[in-house]
């Protein structure tokens, strides 16, 4: 068996990271097998280089090779790109044509960005994947092929399967053997030796000194997120090698080839939302809850002004903006002016009798009606509780990422980190 260290020579790949070179071992073990490979990482770590090793590396060397970026072909022709298709299946197939997996029959085929594979596409897919078999587009004829599939995506899969826009069955097909290449941000010590790698074949290619970083500039180079992984370190190296005079480069020059350096945080917060969360939802609901807390409060305080007067017609006009507020304007008050007399004739208090004037009053305190504020405070430290106890049980959920606990929440990372320090969790 080929060591890692010969493969990565063999293959042009640099880098000793521990997850790059475990990534190879696995590409190395399972390459004499035929088991379905799934190689996953971000855009820009090479994952194309992972099927290479598997293909060269396997009983299927000599035969064809065969790379497919399936995002790159159009929905309506990628059938027939995969399978093939008979003269006169759709209009413009003149004659007929072999499919990729008729060509690459005995060899290997590479599938980049399979995630993005429409689901008519996954189910002809998964058939070749349980028996070999395939039907060109506009046939009746079942044909059979003999390929190894290795397939690649920077797609959360398990995401895209929630979402039904992928299937799970073809999921579990593809990664038999599921091999992942870490961001390069997570391999520090091989920034560096790349970057140094990409200026010297720059150099060479345009014919001029190679380009050097100095203390600084590399401190910077190790420190920034990378979200282009290698191709954009790779892009930098170029604009650098072309455009700067001078070959020693230190942390300011490095720093205006670098996009947003300033905004280096610890945590990315995803703002986009997708559809099939209840984020939006819960605001909303949040939002008609307080909304009704608030008309609640106001009804209590009309409530107890109509128990203290007893005059309907003065409580109405001396709370006018108030009635406005909780019944509406114009035609919304209109509709419900004559509910609001019959409540207000029931809550009237009823007048005194002569007969009852000259009994002794019984001595009321002022608080009477203290009860409409005790239930305004008891509602609020309700709410406040039950929302401290979903932070809380959210927060567990996570393991007390911040991050995922706001997501889960409907808020933002710092709304939560507010709160969090608000109550003192």
């Amino acid at each position: 068996m080929e060591s890692v260290q010969a493969t990565k020579q063999r293959f042009g790949i640099i880098g000793n990271d521990k997850g790059l070179n475990r990534a190879i071992e696995k590409a190395i073990q399972v390459a004499p097998t035929d088991i379905s490979v799934l190689v996953t990482g971000e855009s820009g770590v090479g994952k194309e280089s992972v099927p290479k090793i598997i293909h060269s590396l396997s009983h299927r060397k000599h035969g064809k090779y065969i790379a497919v970026n399936c995002g790159a072909i159009p929905e309506g022709t990628i059938d027939s790109e995969l399978f093939g298709h008979e003269k006169g299946a759709f209009t413009g197939a003149t004659q007929t044509r072999s499919g990729y997996f008729e060509e690459a029959d005995g060899g290997t085929i590479f599938l980049d960005e399979v995630g993005e594979l429409p689901l008519t596409t996954q189910v002809r897919l998964l058939r070749v994947l349980e028996n070999g078999e395939f039907i060109k587009v506009g046939s009746s004829k079942v044909q059979k092929t003999n390929v190894r599939i290795v397939a690649a995506t920077n797609v959360n899969m398990f995401e895209a399967i929630k979402k039904e826009k992928f299937r799970e069955d073809l999921y579990y097909r593809l990664s038999t053997v599921e091999i992942h290449l870490p961001p390069l941000r997570e391999r520090d010590e091989d920034i560096h030796l790349l970057f140094r790698k990409f200026a010297s074949d720059f150099a060479l290619k345009y014919k001029m000194p190679s380009i050097r970083l100095d203390d600084n500039a590399v401190q910077v180079l190790q420190k920034y997120r990378w979200s282009g992984n290698i191709r954009q370190l790779r892009n930098i190296a170029e604009q650098i090698s072309v455009l700067e005079q001078t070959r020693s480069i230190d942390a300011a020059t490095l720093r205006s080839y670098l996009p947003n350096v300033g905004d280096n945080l610890p945590a990315v917060v995803n703002q986009k939302k997708s559809e099939s969360d209840f984020s939006n939802e819960r605001e909303i609901l949040y939002k008609v809850l307080f909304d009704m807390k608030s008309d609640l409060n106001d009804l209590k305080k009309l409530t107890l002004e109509l128990m203290r007067n007893g005059d309907s017609d003065q409580v109405r006009s001396d709370n006018e903006s108030l009635i406005q507020k909780i019944y509406g304007n114009d035609e919304e008050q209109a509709q419900y002016e004559e509910e609001l007399e019959e409540q207000m004739e029931v809550l009237q208090i009823p007048e005194k009798h002569e007969s009852t004037q000259h009994q002794p009053t019984p001595t009321v305190s002022e608080d009477k009606y203290s009860f409409a504020e005790e239930i305004e405070e008891e509602e609020t430290l309700s709410l406040q509780d039950k929302e401290i106890e979903l932070i809380k049980k959210s927060l567990e959920r996570h393991n007390g990422k911040r991050k995922a606990a706001a997501e889960e929440l409907g808020i933002s990372e710092r709304t939560l980190y507010r709160k969090i320090k608000q109550y003192d969790l």
